[in-house]
């Protein structure tokens, strides 16, 4: 499927055989792809490929697969107005950090959770400056638990935990989701917003994290329930928040359970149980059983 080069931890362009066309492909950590384009329409103005190619009923489970193998999968210069985006919901505050800024999967409350999520930023009149940071879960939690500083670690929350790199490397993902959640609610109490701000700036460069700034017209497929290479995300502000900014927005789905095949139903249940996680946090028990909590 790809040329040798393709398999390297590089900014180097290879080439891509998949649906009928080739693609110009390259790799920023070995968890991303990103599709800058297909071969031979350098330069011309941006299209549907996404819906008019990659998606297409006969090619969509396989373009699934390679975003659950590789983990994060980023298309460029793709021009949509294709029905089935949102707005993202949620704002962040100068005084509180909001949800999305803390690593999270989509649907961490319920037991279903959504296969991947596609986030977009279309393409609009102002740019986005806001970061999407993107790291693989384990990476996340060993990220976290490596700049805790000190004085958090010697909380009673936590004092107790064995964080050691041996016990981290050994645990499943139900219990580095509940490390992360007593880690997250310490730092979210002890912390004020700047300072939480700033211990999650040092997670994303200890994890790798993929916090590329958003380019118009660019989805990010982030699997997010996947046994292989779960991913998790966050807003990411990289210099102290201070409000008032314009910024492009973004606009989101999750493609798998919402861009249906022909004769499939949605899952109205879990499409409204996945929407509500997503609103500002008006309800602090609820906001503790999300990203805050065990998932």
């Amino acid at each position: 499927m790809f040329e040798a080069t393709a398999h390297t931890h590089s900014e180097t362009t290879s080439v891509l055989n998949f649906a009928n066309a080739l693609w110009r492909v390259r790799k920023p950590r070995p968890f991303v792809l990103v599709i800058e384009g297909e071969v031979g329409h350098e330069g011309t103005e941006p299209t549907d490929y996404l819906h008019d190619k990659l998606l297409l009923p006969e090619w969509r489970e396989a373009f699934y697969k390679l975003v659950d193998a590789t983990g994060l999968v980023v298309c460029l210069n793709v021009h949509t107005q294709h029905p089935t985006y949102r707005d993202v919901r949620g704002r962040s505050s100068k005084g509180r950090l909001s949800q999305g800024e803390y690593y999270h999967h989509d649907g961490c409350t319920g037991p279903v959770k959504p296969r991947f999520v596609e986030i977009r930023c279309p393409i609009q009149p102002q740019t986005r400056g806001v970061a999407t940071a993107v790291a693989p879960h384990r990476d996340v939690v060993k990220a976290m638990v490596q700049v805790l500083p000190a004085e958090l670690a010697a909380t009673s929350a936590l004092a107790t935990q064995d964080m050691s790199p041996e016990t981290l490397s050994q645990m499943d993902d139900e219990a580095l989701d509940h490390l992360q959640g007593l880690i997250t609610r310490t730092v979210r109490k002890k912390l004020n917003a700047e300072g939480a701000r700033s211990y999650f700036r040092q997670v994303d460069a200890a994890a790798n994290a993929y916090f590329e700034p958003w380019a118009l017209g660019e989805s990010r497929f982030i699997a997010n329930a996947n046994s292989r290479l779960t991913m998790q995300h966050r807003r990411a502000y990289q210099a102290p928040h201070t409000g008032g900014v314009a910024n492009g927005h973004l606009v989101k789905r999750w493609t798998n359970e919402e861009l249906l095949l022909p004769g499939q139903v949605a899952d109205l249940a879990l499409i409204a149980a996945l929407c509500s996680e997503e609103g500002d946090e008006v309800d602090g028990e609820r906001a503790e059983g999300c990203y805050l909590g065990a998932h």
